[in-house]
């Protein structure tokens, strides 16, 4: 009898321990990537770099380490420091495409607790403007790899579709890729403008220019861009190119919502706890909490390039990052929230198995305990936010042909009513026949950091 007790005594101390341990993770794990988060995007969005920086210097989870690198890289990039931005960027995407081939095993042991547990993998739109953001910090001071980074964000872009086209067969759901399909141009685009320099390669720039006209027939620009690449000309006699690439607006961020399991979910949750455990669903499914991507409210509508108060153009979209991240998470909800229901399922599992183990039905104090324990372990689940919270609502361009010589050109963000803010100055060398290429980042009413300028050779 005294060794009954004794046992359990110590089941239940023991119990304590793991219930307050559970409690207390939890409450610690959750808010402080989301403060990071917070507080890198209002040092950023105000022009506070130094700061910024700081901020994603700070030791944090080991599993939060890439996703905060994405966001240093971005601020460098800001702060006049493509080469040191290209670094985190390669060494980031190339671990995204290790994460590839692990992840439904993690994704597996992640259901004993959730995915925040997991080291950030990356979102589909995040792998694809990796790349993009390769492209532009090679872009400004380098130009070597140009062209390998926009082919590689063409083909990550079509590996998307064609995984969302699968799986939508494999569901039997009717999905329209169109917005997916507008966002794809970035890469021909940023081919084009490489190539252009050299008449060796205007077939190339030609099919690159077919390709944006395309895949963003409402693109501004792309049907002047198209006849001009047919008649093989760079610029006029005594004339050069000017590409203005703009980083324009607040970019999109993820949010805690609440879901109910839809029919397609549940016989994805299914698939999985096949998978992983002897399982099955309960005929009642209670919401579930998810990441669901929103657009951040933006001011900024284009930016206006003037010279001695005399505008020369605007800049237009040539990709939208955000509806490209909403609707990608739209058309995932439900892997989404099939994986929030089979969490739930196998947490439920453990906990019976635990009180089956224990044979709780002798000891009603630990039958309690246990109870208790599986709902906090419950309670303890959230949705998985992290996300690169530094990039631009847009990216817009706008091709100037100026006469060769030094230029002073002003950038000014532009709302639909007028300006917002002061302009910003930026000196600007043409050379005959040349390419020069000119980025601002404005994530709001003016330029953040610096204008960077770069001659393509």
């Amino acid at each position: 009898m005294i060794c009954e007790i004794e046992k359990t005594q110590k089941a239940s101390s023991y119990l304590s321990i793991l219930l307050l341990l559970c409690l207390v993770c939890s409450v610690g794990c959750g808010a402080s990537h989301a403060d990071r988060a917070v507080s890198i995007r209002n040092a950023y969005y105000a022009g506070r770099l130094d700061a910024a920086i700081a901020h994603t210097e700070l030791k944090g989870k080991e599993h939060d380490a890439d996703v905060v690198k994405l966001n240093r890289a971005m601020v460098y990039l800001a702060a006049g420091e493509p080469a040191a931005s290209e670094q985190l960027l390669r060494e980031i995407r190339d671990r995204f495409d290790h994460h590839e081939d692990k992840t439904l095993i993690q994704k597996a042991a992640a259901l004993a607790t959730d995915d925040r547990k997991l080291p950030y993998a990356g979102e589909e739109y995040e792998k694809i403007l990796i790349r993009t953001m390769l492209a532009i910090s090679n872009m400004m001071y380098d130009g070597g790899d140009v062209n390998a980074y926009a082919l590689q964000v063409t083909a990550k872009q079509q590996e998307l579709l064609h995984s969302l086209q699968e799986k939508s067969k494999e569901n039997e759901l009717q999905v329209d890729l169109g917005i997916l399909n507008r966002q794809m141009a970035v890469g021909s685009y940023f081919r084009a403008a490489i190539l252009e320099t050299s008449p060796l390669d205007y077939d190339d720039v030609q099919r690159c220019r077919v390709q944006v006209a395309s895949w963003q027939p409402d693109f501004r620009d792309a049907k002047i861009d198209l006849a001009r690449a047919e008649t093989g000309r760079h610029s006029p006699a005594g004339h050069g190119v000017v590409y203005v690439i703009t980083l324009v607006g607040k970019g999109p961020f993820k949010e805690e919502a609440v879901e109910l399991p839809t029919t397609v979910s549940l016989l994805i949750a299914d698939r999985i706890l096949s998978a992983v455990g002897k399982y099955e669903l309960p005929p009642n499914i209670a919401p579930v909490k998810v990441p669901v991507v929103v657009r951040s409210h933006q001011r900024i509508e284009s930016v206006a390039v003037s010279e001695q108060g005399k505008v020369l153009g605007s800049t237009t979209t040539l990709m939208d990052i955000s509806s490209l991240a909403v609707e990608q998470n739209r058309l995932q909800r439900n892997e989404v929230i099939a994986r929030a229901v089979a969490r739930r399922i196998t947490k439920k599992g453990a906990v019976y198995a635990a009180k089956s183990g224990l044979a709780v039905q002798n000891s009603p104090e630990i039958d309690l305990l246990l109870t208790v324990a599986g709902v906090a372990w419950e309670f303890s689940e959230r949705a998985d936010t992290r996300c690169w919270s530094l990039l631009p609502d847009r990216i817009q361009v706008l091709r100037l042909e100026l006469p060769v010589g030094q230029h002073q050109l002003d950038l000014s963000a532009h709302m639909r009513n007028g300006r917002l803010g002061n302009a910003s100055p930026v000196s600007v060398d043409v050379q005959d026949g040349k390419t020069t290429f000119v980025l601002g980042v404005l994530p709001e009413d003016r330029v953040i950091g610096k204008v960077l300028t770069k001659i393509y050779r």
